[in-house]
């Protein structure tokens, strides 16, 4: 994923990988829009409480997300990517 989304090559917002946002790491983060892009691997069925309390604290930044399973990624990595610019398109003003 971070191949087609790196160097501004979603709609022209930068995402950075790994990025540190309070105490957690956000898998992808476009500081521009606030949004996280979490993929969630098997691990975390595990740790969905923990996931859940996380994610309420940084949406208390005003972050937004957006979560894919690994599957996902996998198997509709294209199907992922247009999700991704649908919530860019429908979520940004300056994209109208």
């Amino acid at each position: 994923m971070w191949e087609k989304i790196k160097g501004k090559q979603l709609l022209g917002y930068k995402f950075r990988r790994q990025r540190v946002v309070d105490n957690f790491i956000i898998d992808f983060y476009c500081s521009e829009l606030k949004l996280a892009i979490e993929i969630d691997g098997i691990t975390h069925s595990w740790k969905e409480k923990y996931d859940q309390d996380r994610q309420n604290k940084l949406e208390g930044f005003g972050i937004k997300f957006l979560r894919f399973s690994e599957a996902q990624i996998r198997s509709n990595l294209w199907v992922v990517l247009e999700i991704i610019k649908e919530w860019i398109k429908n979520n940004n003003k300056e994209e109208e």
